[in-house]
């Protein structure tokens, strides 16, 4: 092993731990509607699915805690028409206790991380509902949360433009 130089073991003890853990995780709102069943709709179907993602944190009133909130949109409908097959929102939210993040580096952090280790839980959810439903099982792809943050930085950045 290579021996650190004092001002490398200085910086390693002076710079502060990053401390996660997830205290709870809990549906605040789901709602599955199969649109197909209640119009009687038949016959070999080829779903299109749709996905929209959005993202919201806040801090708790105790100490280094908070909820960051998932909020996911599936429609599918029949490719070639408008026919919607089912409609499905889930509202997924997990409670966190942080400490040792940067205060400019907490929004990145909360709408990066925290989703990202909720993002299993969430996929189980909706292939376990969609499946439930009487439609083969969603498996979600994997969502880039830091391309989802870069986009919502710039549309906000065009919005205070315009």
């Amino acid at each position: 092993m290579a021996d650190e130089s004092p001002a490398e073991k200085t910086a390693a003890q002076t710079a502060p731990q990053i401390q996660m853990r997830v205290l709870g995780q809990f549906i605040r709102d789901m709602s599955f509607e199969n649109v197909m069943a209640q119009k009687g709709v038949s016959g070999d179907v080829q779903p299109e699915i749709a996905v929209q993602v959005n993202l919201d944190a806040k801090k708790r009133p105790t100490e280094h805690q908070y909820e960051v909130a998932v909020k996911l949109n599936l429609t599918s409908k029949a490719k070639g028409m408008e026919d919607v097959l089912f409609l499905c929102e889930l509202d997924y939210c997990g409670l966190f206790h942080i400490e040792g993040v940067a205060e400019d580096q907490l929004h990145p952090f909360l709408m990066i991380e925290c989703p990202r280790m909720l993002f299993p839980f969430l996929r189980r959810i909706v292939s376990d509902i969609t499946r439930d439903g009487g439609f083969p099982p969603v498996n979600l792809d994997n969502i880039d949360f830091v391309a989802l943050y870069r986009n919502e930085l710039m549309r906000r950045q065009a919005e205070t433009e315009a």
